[in-house]
């Protein structure tokens, strides 16, 4: 039987009202630990936005545009004026309805006790353990892959993805730049959603202010000239071309250093180094306002060169690019304790062993599972014995202290003295650039048959003892070993070989 409008009405009051308690008591109730904050988060938005829901229904109810509610509460009096006649129509009409469906079951509400119990699913990927950490290795990839982006490790570009501004101008107008700002853009909404369910996306992008007042004014930072200035921005690339008498005395300078100052005048910084020169040679008489615009790259030319409506189109883009820009920049800001956290599990990482990380995880479920019923977090963390931190900020087990020996000390006087605890450190950190330094120093090539040597005496008397073989004595070209930035270890021919060809 369908309802009416007035018991509508009083049952979308109740529902807020249950709804507001249920709120107060689940701020009322102790959570301890980062997965059951979270989970009240995302609890109490449900529940916030079932109450938006109810309230909307009571603002069009009340406003009555049909009129639906007025004749409802006319039709209450009855003909007689009195409503004792539509009462007992309305009763009649009840009494039917049940006796035809006696057998109708009562929809109870859950209970309150469970209802705060209730663990919402939230979804986050291995990498962000439960919304502690940031996952950006898609976005990473994407920069590191494209014509804007540089090669970096991943550490370093958790750092610096907000440093826009080092980006030049004719990639930040670029469609593929503004994928890529949208996408971490988006990531960025979507995890602070995730971890806090409470927060407001409003509130964060009320600190970026007026923007469009901002980029008309041209006062929004790196965009003063609201993208129209897209040629000559960087003037330490700049050369002088007034110094030069002709072409050819450009050409002394290299395809490089001419590749570089037309890029930075805007023009095309292709071609052979004749063209280059010439190309660049003809700034020195004819100003950039008034060259033929086939000598700029794409979407390089000045304002002067362009057309009004394509000086509107790279004005709206620039002020889109702008835009996303400054909410990067804000996010940057708004997750810097995120970052340096995940900055710090990045590192720690990597200097783990598949084993180690294995028992991590599973020692961190034991614990999230039983931070119910545990108050360890705020206590004092008692550590007579020094022993080493770990992940949640407590010292490690001492078996685990003793099974990698981190009670012993090696000291290498070739790195200056330096000590490393533990023997897998100490293995490692002949691989280490304080170590290569330190063998560079004393002119002798960190190889394989160094290993284990940590006196300079030791490791001169060595080499010369190796210097001095007749038969078999020490190849440069195949023992000696090089390292390049990504960790790959080659001998000094094949080193060499690459560098030359510019793959390393």
């Amino acid at each position: 039987m369908a309802s009416t409008l007035l018991e509508q009405t009083r049952a979308a009051h109740e529902e807020c009202e249950r709804l507001q308690r249920q709120i107060v008591r689940d701020f009322k109730s102790d959570v301890k630990g980062h997965r059951e904050k979270l989970a009240q988060g995302h609890r109490v938005r449900k529940m916030l936005n079932e109450l938006q829901v109810q309230s909307q229904k009571l603002v069009r109810i009340y406003e009555d545009e049909d009129g639906a509610r007025k004749e409802e509460i006319a039709a209450l009096k009855g003909d007689d004026n009195t409503g004792f006649g539509a009462f007992y129509e309305r009763l009649k009409e009840v009494r039917d309805y049940h006796r035809r469906y006696p057998y109708l079951e009562v929809i109870e509400a859950v209970p309150e006790e469970e209802a705060l119990k209730e663990q919402v699913d939230v979804p986050f990927s291995g990498e962000e353990v439960g919304g502690r950490y940031l996952d950006m290795h898609t976005h990473y990839h994407a920069f590191v892959n494209s014509k804007f982006g540089r090669q970096c490790d991943y550490v370093e570009y958790l750092v610096t993805f907000g440093h826009t501004d080092e980006i030049s101008r004719q990639h930040r107008l670029s469609k593929p730049y503004r994928e890529y700002l949208d996408g971490l853009l988006r990531y960025m909404e979507s995890f602070h959603e995730r971890t806090q369910p409470l927060g407001s996306l409003e509130k964060v992008y009320a600190k970026l202010g007026d923007f469009d007042a901002l980029w008309a004014a041209g006062e929004v930072p790196g965009w003063a000239d609201r993208g129209q200035g897209t040629a000559g921005e960087d003037a330490s690339s700049a050369i002088d071309v007034a110094a030069f008498a002709s072409v050819e005395e450009l050409e002394t300078l290299g395809p490089d250093r001419l590749k570089e100052a037309l890029a930075a005048l805007g023009l095309k910084s292709g071609g052979t180094l004749r063209q280059r020169a010439e190309r660049l040679f003809l700034t020195r008489d004819t100003p950039l306002t008034q060259l033929d615009r086939k000598h700029f790259a794409k979407g390089a030319a000045p304002a002067a060169v362009r057309s009004a409506e394509e000086n509107a189109r790279i004005s709206a883009a620039a002020q889109d690019t702008a835009l996303l820009e400054a909410k990067v920049k804000l996010w940057s800001e708004v997750f810097a304790s995120v970052i340096e956290d995940t900055k710090g599990y990045v590192e720690k990482k990597q200097a783990s062993t598949y084993e180690e990380i294995v028992a991590e995880q599973e020692q961190k479920a034991e614990e999230d599972a039983a931070a119910e019923d545990s108050d360890e977090e705020d206590d004092f963390v008692y550590n007579p014995l020094k022993l080493p931190l770990g992940w949640d900020g407590k010292p490690i087990p001492y078996w685990l202290y003793k099974l990698h020996g981190l009670n012993q000390e090696f000291t290498c006087e070739i790195c200056g003295g330096q000590s490393y605890w533990g023997r897998r450190a100490f293995e490692r950190h002949f691989k280490e650039w304080r170590h290569q330094n330190g063998m560079r120093a004393l002119g002798i090539p960190n190889t394989k048959t160094f290993f284990e040597v940590t006196q300079m005496k030791d490791a001169l008397e060595l080499w010369t003892s190796i210097k001095e073989r007749e038969v078999g004595g020490f190849k440069a070209e195949a023992e000696e070993e090089y390292e390049d930035k990504d960790g790959n270890v080659y001998n000094k021919r094949t080193y060499e070989d690459l560098k030359r060809q510019g793959l390393i």
